[in-house]
């Protein structure tokens, strides 16, 4: 690994994580809060420093190439890092504690939308503003740091991407890696202009609307209000709210490839039809045990099964009813949901569709060749066959994933949270969510928590939006030889 690159990359992260910090600066000043302007000014003080170390110590030159190990140390080290430097403000402006501080931006960062914070409207605007922007960078995640620099790495951008992307297949529409990254980018920050606007026109005030529209295509579900959506009591911004979590849970490069070769290839894509499907059935079950169980009225039920479906499956995390209070037929559609997520190459969490698809296939297959030995039976997913590396990856996430929910559960059960609260907050946090059931249900939040459990969670969700095995990968001491013992 070459520690120069890396530090030289990682410093360009701080450098944009400063940036980012200005506009919350910018409107702490405007409004007069004196605390958050100063708490800002430090964190933007403070990342200028870290950045001026890593430049010192390292930095690019013409030649630089980036091997493997150098773009998952850039990945694994940047979201570390830049989750660490996201603390400051909540920390120096006095609203959180450590842990507390930890907890919140973890959870901003890698999109779970999880808050720690028990009474979000006394907040100033400065931190609100932040906590959304840590949710909008943190979806689309290191692609957008990268995005002005690519054409500096060459063909070790590849690596860098491929241990940040989310799911089991990488798509690539355009021969440039750095052409790829801004065409998502684009459609990114489009999606959220649109989103923004139709919050707006919904009833919702400017301030409101852009921070709901970046935590909507991020799906990382932070509010401005403690009670969320159930605040505005608009049955026109929920569907809207809906529309957007589900849009947001398919693929961005599916969304790019469709603006230039046309809307059909998002009727062709087999992951996103069947994801639709998923909502679809799982709504309507929700609606009708919504109507018998609880007597409910139609419409209200399907609105409310249709928004927590696409809230909990795109792990966004919005909340317009409590919906700890279902019926148990309810409450495990909704789990499911969340434990599947949305498409890869998506802003969701969650296990993802492709994978599932791939691995139903996968044991179909098998099936297949026991009764016919002599077939072949490749596994194919959009008409393409799947290489078996493929497949095989989907199984291993699987395997890592369950084995990351129980051992996170065990730690929560032997820091004194009961049996079922434990499997719920694990789920909810390994599946990027926030909101789950009990003790972490629709209408609590991460502050019920102990201390030592909230610390585990930083863990988890740092896990999870890497998708387990780019971090783990850093802890093994292979990782860390140097590139001349041949790795």
């Amino acid at each position: 690994m070459n520690e120069r690159i890396v530090a030289g990359l990682l410093g360009y992260l701080t450098l944009f994580t400063g940036a980012a910090m200005i506009p919350p600066f910018i409107l702490a000043a405007a409004f007069e809060e004196i605390g958050g302007a100063a708490a800002f000014l430090l964190s933007i003080f403070l990342c200028i420093a870290v950045t001026f170390e890593l430049e010192r110590f390292g930095g690019l030159q013409g030649k630089d190439n980036i091997g493997v190990r150098d773009g998952i140390a850039i990945t694994g080290l940047g979201w570390l890092i830049v989750s660490i430097l996201g603390t400051v403000p909540y920390l120096a402006g006095g609203y959180l504690n450590l842990i507390d501080s930890l907890t919140e931006s973890f959870a901003g960062f890698s999109g779970t939308g999880a808050t720690v914070f028990e009474d979000v409207e006394i907040l100033p605007r400065s931190i609100l503003l932040w906590r959304s922007l840590s949710n909008w960078v943190g979806g689309l995640g290191i692609v957008v740091i990268f995005m002005a620099i690519l054409s500096q790495l060459g063909r070790g951008a590849m690596f860098i991407l491929r241990a940040e992307t989310t799911g089991p297949t990488k798509d690539r529409q355009m021969p440039r890696i750095r052409d790829n990254a801004k065409a998502i980018f684009k459609i990114y920050v489009g999606l959220t202009v649109i989103c923004a606007a139709s919050y707006y026109l919904c009833g919702l005030n400017i301030f409101a609307a852009i921070n709901h529209a970046m935590t909507t295509i991020a799906t990382g579900g932070y509010g401005i209000y403690n009670s969320m959506v159930s605040e505005y009591g608009n049955a026109s911004l929920e569907y809207c709210m809906a529309f957007f979590m589900i849009i947001s849970s398919g693929s961005f490069a599916m969304y790019a490839t469709a603006l230039r070769q046309g809307g059909k290839v998002i009727l062709r894509n087999g992951e996103f039809k069947i994801y639709l499907w998923i909502v679809f059935i799982t709504s309507a079950i929700i609606a009708v045990d919504l109507v018998l169980q609880m007597n409910m009225s139609v419409e209200a039920a399907v609105r409310g099964a249709i928004f927590h479906v696409a809230s909990l499956s795109s792990t966004t995390g919005f909340v317009a009813y409590d919906f700890d209070t279902y019926p148990p037929i309810s409450k495990a559609c909704l789990m499911m949901t969340m434990f599947l997520g949305g498409c890869a190459g998506s802003t969701a969490g969650g296990l993802k569709v492709a994978r599932i698809i791939l691995l139903f296939k996968f044991v179909s297959s098998i099936v297949k060749q026991k009764i016919h030995p002599q077939i072949l039976s490749p596994v194919r997913l959009n008409g393409m066959i799947i290489d078996n590396g493929v497949v095989y990856g989907a199984a291993k996430f699987f395997f890592a994933i369950i084995v990351m929910d129980i051992l996170f559960a065990f730690v929560m059960m032997f820091d004194g949270i009961g049996f079922v609260n434990s499997v719920s907050v694990s789920v909810s946090t390994m599946a990027s969510v926030g909101p789950g059931f009990g003790i972490e249900g629709a209408t609590s939040t991460y502050a019920l928590l102990p201390d030592f459990s909230k610390l585990c969670a930083c863990v988890f969700m740092f896990l999870s939006r890497l998708e387990v095995f780019t971090v783990l990968v850093l802890f093994t001491p292979t990782f860390w030889k140097s590139a001349r013992e041949g790795w």
